[in-house]
């Protein structure tokens, strides 16, 4: 990180602190103001959404922690490299909680999508941390190899869903899956389509998502060794 000028350690850091002040109270407020709702209180711990809200503020702060260490030289080459592809995965994985919620599930909510709580987590959230990923990474290279590990997030909480509706768990009042392509029971199935929600099984639909994840990742990575060169020339 000492190849940041000073001006983008000023923007990296105003940048982790919208993040992290929009992902806690966002988070709070989805648990507090809708701990008397169907899918409140303590429920919302349960989505992808506030779990990768979680990780993007915790990568934020460790971020910040980091930054101020590697002006003291205390923070290995190594260290800094295997730091740059966790931001990675947690910045792709808060990428997915925006872009499936503004283009997949905001249209199935109606006028209330946009509440503030949801802003915060699905817009401002997201977009801090990808502008920040931009500021920061570019100081570096993250090797294409690493495309694959943005997968493992979303494939886990793939898992953690799955245990829940076969056991049973209310991610809401009487529903065993927390959003409508995970649910393993819908007419559609594992890999059945059909003209309604789902429209397609739920394997299609993790599928699909992995996809998008991967050539989203490749896409980050491409434009940051283009922003890499661009530095370079200068």
């Amino acid at each position: 990180m000492n190849n940041l000028s000073s001006n983008q350690k000023r923007i990296s850091i105003i940048l982790k602190l919208i993040v992290i002040v929009s992902a806690v109270t966002g988070t709070f407020i989805s648990a507090y103001a809708g701990r008397h709702s169907f899918m409140g209180g303590s429920r919302v711990f349960m989505y992808f959404t506030i779990q990768s809200n979680i990780l993007i503020a915790l990568v934020s702060c460790i971020g910040l922690y980091l930054m101020n260490r590697s002006g003291t030289g205390a923070t290995s080459r190594d260290r800094i490299n295997v730091w740059y592809v966790i931001k990675f995965v947690s910045t792709i994985s808060i990428t997915l909680t925006g872009v499936v919620f503004g283009f997949i599930l905001a249209p199935t909510l109606g006028a209330n999508a946009w509440n503030f709580q949801n802003t915060l987590t699905h817009l401002i959230v997201p977009l801090a941390a990808v502008i920040d990923f931009f500021v920061v990474v570019p100081a570096t290279r993250i090797s294409r190899k690493n495309v694959f590990f943005v997968i493992i997030p979303p494939v886990l909480y793939a898992i953690y869903a799955g245990i829940g509706y076969v056991q049973g768990w209310e991610f809401a009042d009487g529903i065993t899956y927390p959003y409508f392509f995970l649910n393993w029971g819908s007419p559609a199935g594992a890999f059945g389509f059909t003209s309604e929600l789902p429209f397609m099984g739920t394997a299609w639909w993790i599928l699909l998502l992995l996809a998008f994840l991967i050539a989203v990742g490749y896409g980050f990575l491409a434009l940051t060794d283009l922003i890499y060169k661009l530095r370079k020339k200068r």
